[in-house]
């Protein structure tokens, strides 16, 4: 991009400034460098400019009406607990003015494991619904309409088990396939990437992806086949180059994959959808979802289509999870707000909106009416859905639509010179890109160079706590087990086995397709874990081998004198100690989101600390053995999906067991201050919720560290 400014602006900007406005170009972490100014000369060489909505190449939107014909869809995500607790919820929302149902499942459901498996002590009804059966998912949508409503399910992992138990529902509610409407998220890629909810290996789940696809292309008119995600590595850290490019190079993958099948591409190319996040850089945000569109028009013009439905990207957007702060917890309200519109002015054809409270705990109803009230406020009193595209000739919106457009599709070069997405994610390369760019991004936090209001600029100095949702775990699965039990001794055991047997020689032989067998076994009433493990028997399980980035936290701080003084103090630490303190960072139970795991190992090693990285998916019992074997002063256990009050006074305890009472436990992640001082009691000797500066998190541990040695 050209540093050329008006000659008269210029003139005014180094008078006012007493210097060059050359010093108010900024340079943001997607490489993008952002002038003060934006003028008609910026927008020479731009080929999209004279393009009209509904036409290739989309920039501008898919459909020349937009809003103006039809309102995005307020589509809210939403599960919790049982599938009663979760269909009252639903119930309400689509009386309140919602009109589509999202679900989100518990990590238990998600892994492919039935509520009475000994793994999922803490994750059963904890972030999501529980579903085990034909007969939760039948609960789950007691008197909604099926035929009428469309449903979006994010599930990767169990999708197979998931979708199957969802067609049986609608059968049963007398809806047939062909009529039932929605989107399963269907993205594995992206879970080997960063968010992690895999079962089994690359190469079998790829399979699955393709069967879903072909099934639903011959049986599912209505049915979206895939949601493809870049929203969860914006959450992971992702830049927004970075979830532009590895997104789309993602659904290349997929479409080459359906292809392999033997499918047509406009068979099924039109009913491929993605899904965003939508952070709070405003503008970026607007011209990355018109980018997105410029983009896959160009990838799926190379499948030389015959539709013009083929090349079209439609898309669903969530405001950021990452974005809303434990502190002043009111201010996520307007931030939730401006990145709905950000969302909407970017051309989204449904939304989510996060309640105020998501970076404490699950949404209450009171926080989720808000939530959806701000997209009703949008949709009926700001007029922004008057006009088609209303930031379109903007000077800077476009300029930054192409600037995207360039710096993701050389990203996506990148990708294809490595061999495709799926070979690019078997080398690690995409996920090291992303938690580099978290690390980096941590860092400027701490530093106080990107200002986070209530957070590290701007704080109050006392807090008042507000209402949350809690779930009783314990209460949930037990109420899942005895609907597990009873199924088990109503069904025909027989027909089950069958159905099973048949699932897993479908899996081994590679003939067949397995959706139509899961649907088979979900008839006679197989559960979710039964055919999770029929296709394990097939494909195996996948396990991912810990990896930590290094040399980005620590030289983000350059000679900081905050640094500088850590430093120096984990050297005397180290030397009164005899060695270097040593702390574990674990991930207890079926939470796979290691964003904030990984960000602390790699600052914990730049600083000087020696750190040992936990696997995904430990029992308490094997979090501790693998730090008494380590021999750490410290054990850190991250929490995200509300498992801590089960699981993190569960390792206290393995460790009593073990002998090794003397290591230290603290905990971070989004924890309520709620349950501090349960904590506390449990034997937990710090916790650093949402928002902690990761230099401080480090001082307390060295204390804590210290504080030990000194009292033995």
């Amino acid at each position: 991009m050209s540093m050329s400014f008006p000659d008269e602006w210029k003139r005014i900007a180094e008078k006012e400034l007493k210097g060059d406005p050359i010093a108010l170009v900024r340079k943001v972490p997607e490489g993008i460098e952002v002038k003060p100014i934006y003028t008609a000369s910026d927008l020479d060489g731009i080929d999209h400019l004279d393009t009209l909505p509904g036409m290739s190449p989309f920039v501008r939107g898919p459909k020349a009406t937009m809003y103006t014909g039809r309102p995005w869809t307020i589509r809210q995500y939403a599960g919790f607990s049982t599938a009663e607790a979760s269909n009252a919820f639903y119930r309400s929302a689509l009386s309140s003015g919602q009109k589509g149902l999202s679900v989100a499942f518990d990590l238990a459901t998600h892994r492919g494991y039935d509520s009475d498996h000994p793994r999922v002590l803490g994750d059963v009804g904890k972030a999501g619904v529980a579903i085990d059966s034909v007969e939760d998912m039948k609960i789950l949508f007691d008197g909604i309409p099926l035929g009428e409503t469309s449903v979006s399910m994010t599930m990767n992992g169990a999708i197979i088990p998931i979708l199957a138990t969802f067609i049986v529902a609608g059968e049963e509610q007398g809806i047939p396939r062909e009529a039932l409407s929605g989107t399963v998220q269907n993205d594995i890629l992206k879970e080997f990437m960063v968010r992690n909810t895999y079962i089994y290996p690359p190469e079998p789940s790829m399979r699955i992806v393709a069967d879903i696809i072909a099934f639903t292309a011959q049986n599912m008119p209505r049915f979206n086949s895939i949601s493809i995600s870049g929203y969860h590595m914006q959450e992971a850290g992702a830049t927004l180059v970075q979830e532009l490019a590895f997104t789309l190079a993602d659904g290349r993958e997929y479409v080459r994959s359906a292809l392999a099948k033997g499918l047509n591409i406009d068979d099924f190319a039109g009913r491929l959808s993605f899904f965003f996040a939508i952070g709070m850089n405003f503008f970026m945000e607007a011209a990355k979802l018109r980018a997105a569109r410029l983009i896959w028009s160009r990838v799926m013009a190379e499948f030389n289509p015959k539709m013009q439905l083929s090349l079209v990207l439609r898309t669903h957007c969530q405001t950021s999870g990452v974005s809303l702060q434990e502190h002043d917890p009111y201010n996520n309200i307007v931030r939730t707000a401006y990145e709905a519109l950000a969302a909407v002015l970017g051309g989204t054809q449904s939304l989510h909106t996060n309640s105020f409270d998501e970076a404490i705990a699950l949404p209450t109803e009171f926080s989720a009416r808000i939530a959806r009230n701000t997209q009703l406020i949008l949709q009926h009193e700001t007029g922004v859905a008057d006009v088609v595209d209303p930031l379109a000739g903007s000077y800077y919106v476009e300029r930054l639509t192409d600037d995207l457009v360039k710096a993701a599709w050389q990203l996506m070069e990148e990708v294809e010179e490595r061999g495709g997405m799926a070979n690019a994610i078997a080398t690690g390369w995409p996920k090291r890109l992303i938690e580099e760019s978290a690390t980096r991004k941590q860092a400027a936090i701490d530093r106080g160079d990107q200002v986070i209001v209530g957070v590290n600029r701007f704080r109050l100095e006392q807090e008042e706590p507000i209402d949350i949702l809690e779930i009783d775990n314990s209460t949930v699965r037990a109420s899942q087990i005895r609907r597990l039990t009873d199924i088990k001794r109503s069904r025909d055991s027989k027909s089950v086995s069958s159905a099973l047997a048949r699932l897993t020689r479908v899996a081994q032989s590679g003939e067949g397709n397995l959706l139509e067998a899961a649907i088979e076994a979900a008839r006679s009433r197989a559960t979710v874990g039964e055919m999770s493990d029929a296709m394990r028997q097939a494909f195996g399980d996948h396990q991912a081998i810990p990896d930590v980035v290094s040399s980005v936290y620590g030289p983000a701080y350059g000679n900081d004198a905050e640094f500088t003084n850590l430093v120096s103090r984990l050297d005397e630490v180290s030397q009164a100690i005899g060695v270097r303190p040593k702390i574990m960072v674990a991930k207890l139970g079926q939470d796979g989101h290691d964003r904030g795991a990984k960000v602390i190992a790699s600052a914990f090693g730049d600083m000087g600390f020696d750190v040992v990285a936990g696997p995904l998916f430990q029992t308490p019992a094997e979090a501790a053995a693998m730090a008494v074997q380590a021999k750490v002063h410290v054990l850190g256990v991250s929490s995200l999906a509300a498992g801590h009050r089960t699981l993190v006074p569960q390792v206290v305890r393995e460790l009593k067991l073990a002998g090794a009472g003397g290591i230290i436990v603290v905990c971070g992640g989004v924890v309520p201050r709620q349950d501090y001082e349960e904590l506390f009691r449990s034997g937990v000797a710090a916790v650093f919720g949402p928002g902690t500066n990761v230099l401080e998190a480090a001082m307390a541990v060295l204390d804590l560290i210290e504080g030990r040695r000194r009292n033995r």
